[in-house]
């Protein structure tokens, strides 16, 4: 039996399903450096990378005092509420996203981040070893079914 979707990995669902949309590549729970989890990451063709985390509650985005270190990380910053989320409490000068689990919409961009040329091949060069990573597990788990969770490069 399948565990059910928590209200954030809902919103990562919409929010993947539109950075598909805009041509985006995603992963969901992606470190980019040691001691950092994001929710989202995207990455296009043109190597731009946006980094989206969710928050499901206003319990979840207070206690979060570790978003601001994703800034370097990334060329786009966005927070990923639902509908009902007291925005009025996340930061206005962030990118803004409303999302379920079936899309999301970007109601508005925050400033251009500057990511620098040495992090950004790291990052592109980690992404797609996650990738590749995750892949060969998912074969593998439907080669065995063995039920053992995917555990992302550190």
């Amino acid at each position: 039996m399948l565990p059910i979707p928590t209200h954030g990995q809902k919103l990562a669902k919409g929010v993947g399903k539109h950075l598909k949309d805009r041509g985006f590549s995603y992963l969901e729970e992606f470190a980019p450096t040691n001691g950092l989890r994001v929710d989202v990451i995207g990455i296009n063709n043109k190597g731009q990378i946006w980094i989206v985390e969710c928050k499901s509650s206003r319990t979840d985005f207070v206690s979060d005092h570790k978003w601001k270190n994703y800034l370097p990380y990334c060329d786009a910053f966005f927070f990923a509420v639902d509908r009902y989320f007291p925005q009025v409490i996340l930061p206005q000068d962030n990118g803004l996203i409303i999302a379920d689990e079936f899309g999301a919409e970007i109601i508005r961009f925050g400033p251009k981040l500057e990511l620098s040329a040495a992090r950004r091949k790291a990052l592109l060069i980690k992404f797609a070893m996650n990738a590749g990573d995750r892949l060969h597990f998912q074969r593998e788990n439907k080669r065995f079914n063995n039920g053992l969770p995917f555990k992302p490069r550190p």
